[in-house]
């Protein structure tokens, strides 16, 4: 394991409920990461989506994928939020959903780097389940000063 979830604190400012990344085991500074989001019954959004058929948000997988690149891209760039550096997500391209994702599974959240201009970054990310892509898409992250 490359980053516990006690490290990864470290590079994001999400907290409870809303940190979607347990573990980081591959990290190539300006490259690529790749992270895990293990997904329980007793996440709180299960609650109301949809309580008979438990089905993770779209939105949250979006957000744990911008999440893993946001610490792909706070670790290239040697910042972390303590620095007064944030990585706000801006934009999502080409974004598709495969398959639900469900209490039990295992969410493998990768991202790659494809540019940065003027503290502009743009990733492509996949969120798969047992090697089934979940969903995909080229975000965009800016990072700004606080």
């Amino acid at each position: 394991m490359l980053m516990d979830v006690k490290e990864i604190r470290e590079y994001l400012p999400h907290r409870y409920p809303f940190l979607l990344v347990d573990r980081v085991i591959e990290l190539v500074e300006g490259e690529s990461i790749v992270a895990y989001k293990n997904v329980t019954v007793n996440e709180p959004f299960f609650n109301g989506h949809f309580p008979d058929q438990p089905v993770m948000p779209g939105v949250l997988i979006v957000e744990a994928m911008a999440q893993a690149a946001g610490i792909l891209g706070f670790k290239t760039m040697d910042k972390k939020p303590q620095d007064g550096s944030i990585y706000y997500f801006v934009g999502a391209d080409n974004l598709r959903f495969k398959r639900p994702v469900v209490p039990g599974d295992q969410l493998k959240l990768e991202a790659k780097v494809l540019s940065e201009r003027r503290g502009i970054w743009k990733f492509d990310v996949r969120a798969s389940v047992d090697n089934e892509t979940v969903s995909s898409a080229t975000i965009l992250c800016a990072d700004r000063k606080v």
